[in-house]
């Protein structure tokens, strides 16, 4: 089957889209990726990539078209405006340039921007297609939660922007159940919004020993590792507060990995907070490096601010957690909570309660090895479960044949 699949993150970015198109490729189709320059996190074009160039590529069997977009920067205020709006400008004047097929199914991998599914609608009309939208964040409530736009009547306009998207798509792909009020409210039709969760990536669900030399430089003691995007929904206020509460219980070490718009501020925080021997910025990685960083912590964490549409929401970290088998510590409200004591694959404190995250720290870390090693199997049983790569596959691939033009 022909797939278009229209996202403006893709390889090299570290997105859970890479894994399925992988994935799809690998099943025999012949999968098209029209996406943008790589640029996040850092804000600056990835080496080897320039506001033009490279157009085409191939990565796992996936053909890749790239249309110019102007760079996040530094990922605020008009620059990451001008980072949507470009991506969607010229990937409507040049998408349906580019991609000359005619496919049997447009699939949107939707973060933010929804913008980002404007090229598809217009390759939608010129070519008869059936369009997918694959939501991972609602908007406009969650430009409000961050505090990215506050204006009323801007939130107002982007919520017209939503209804029109939704309209034009052929069937929506909700990654959590609790977003379907939302998408409803907004012009989704019920019959046509799927439950589609994310899954993780391959090197997840093997087992991985540690061999990352930087592994060896961790500090010794309990650690609780945090992987993924240091932003304002990750609340990291909440996160410093219970390690700065857990500083006499010295063993107890905080592990940072990633990168995003926060990062300065937590660098500082942990100064101010003298938190240099509790809470360790280890930096970005690539995501086949990841597993291997698992391997050495004791505890993943799991965390999101306390806002109504956060508890909606189904961390996608969530999923590479209990695939690597590892006991989850969650500061979450909502779907991702329920769905960590549904699987007894760790401890889930309310969102915001950095007391109870801090207890729960301490708690876990006087557990025995074998009581943490039974929570990391609950874990993996439950993704096998419900979230395995292959079963979202043919759930997917069942969805698009039935309606193939």
């Amino acid at each position: 089957m022909k797939i278009l699949i229209v996202s403006q993150y893709f390889w090299p970015e570290n997105f859970k889209i890479n894994d399925l198109a992988a994935g799809l490729a690998s099943e025999g189709n012949d999968v098209t990726v029209l996406t943008g320059m790589p640029n996040y996190p850092q804000g600056e074009f990835f080496p080897g990539y320039s506001f033009w160039s490279p157009r085409k590529e191939t990565w796992k069997g996936v053909r890749i078209l790239r249309v110019p977009l102007i760079s996040r920067g530094k990922s605020t205020g008009i620059r990451l405006a001008l980072n949507y709006f470009s991506f969607a400008f010229f990937g409507s004047v040049l998408g349906p340039v580019v991609y000359r097929g005619r496919p049997g199914a447009i699939l949107v991998y939707q973060t933010s921007p929804i913008t980002a599914a404007l090229p598809a609608i217009i390759i939608k009309w010129l070519r008869k297609t059936p369009l997918y939208l694959w939501i991972q964040d609602l908007w406009p409530e969650s430009l409000s939660a961050t505090g990215a736009i506050r204006a009323p009547r801007i939130l107002f306009l982007v919520g017209c922007l939503v209804r029109f998207i939704y309209k034009q798509c052929d069937w929506l792909l909700s990654q959590s159940r609790s977003f379907n009020s939302s998408i409803v409210e907004y012009g989704g039709r019920p019959d046509r919004i799927v439950y589609f969760p994310n899954s993780a990536e391959e090197n997840y669900r093997s087992s991985v020993q540690i061999t990352a030399e930087e592994c060896s430089g961790l500090p010794p003691g309990f650690k609780i590792m945090f992987a993924g995007n240091i932003g304002v929904a990750q609340d990291f206020e909440t996160i410093l507060d219970a390690a700065e509460l857990t500083k006499p219980e010295a063993r107890i070490q905080w592990i940072i990995l990633g990168e995003g718009r926060r990062l300065s501020w937590v660098k500082q925080q942990i100064i101010s907070r003298n938190l240099e021997h509790t809470v360790f910025l280890l930096g970005s990685f690539p995501v086949e490096r990841m597993p291997e960083f698992f391997s050495a912590a004791d505890i993943m964490l799991v965390s999101l601010k306390r806002e109504p549409i956060f508890a909606l929401t189904m961390p996608a970290k969530t999923q590479s957690y209990l695939a690597a088998g590892k006991p989850i510590l969650a500061s979450l409200d909502g779907e991702g909570a329920e769905i960590i004591k549904e699987a007894k694959a760790g401890i889930a404190v309310p969102a915001g309660s950095p007391n109870k995250l801090a207890e729960m720290a301490i708690r876990l870390s006087r557990m025995n090895k074998e009581q943490l090693l039974e929570l990391g199997r609950n874990g993996r049983l439950y993704f096998e479960t419900h979230f395995e790569r292959s079963l979202l596959l043919n759930q997917l691939l069942a969805l698009l044949h039935r309606n193939q033009s």
